[in-house]
């Protein structure tokens, strides 16, 4: 599941809603890290609803607009707590791991690292396949000529 719509669910999950107080709710749950955007939101809201995960709940007129609350299902209720589940034993098995009691490193690059430089615990870089291939062409230079195939 996406994390906007898992968020949106959570937010229907106090109760109906109407759009602005999605998007107010959703931006404090992620501690301000998400704002949807009202065409982002509505598009998500859409295909919930085609979904069966939420339904509209009320209508009114305030000031003239139409004002829609939406509201979970009994289905997005069950599919919100199996989402909360699934998220909750991924947190507790990452948990149990040594890298995350600091008994371990990670293999690979974080995210966002990909394709970075990396240095060394004693701030030299670790040699590139250019600069071992060159090293290679400079002691072989050294000790004669090198022949090269030329077809």
């Amino acid at each position: 599941m996406q994390e906007a719509t898992f968020l949106i669910l959570t937010a229907l999950a106090a109760g109906a809603q109407h759009g602005y107080g999605i998007i107010a709710e959703v931006q404090k749950i992620s501690g301000g890290r998400v704002r949807l955007r009202a065409g982002t939101l509505y598009t998500a809201l859409d295909r919930l609803r085609a979904d069966g995960l939420i339904g509209v709940d009320r209508e009114e007129v305030v000031e003239g607009r139409l004002r829609r609350y939406y509201r979970l299902t009994p289905e997005g209720t069950g599919r919100l707590a199996a989402e909360t589940a699934r998220l909750q034993a991924n947190a507790h098995r990452r948990a149990d791991t040594p890298e995350a009691a600091g008994g371990g490193h990670m293999t690979g690059p974080a995210r966002g690292e990909r394709g970075k430089r990396r240095v060394s615990p004693t701030g030299t870089r670790p040699p590139t396949a250019c600069a071992s291939k060159a090293a290679r062409h400079e002691s072989a230079s050294a000790s004669g000529p090198v022949l090269r195939n030329t077809r």
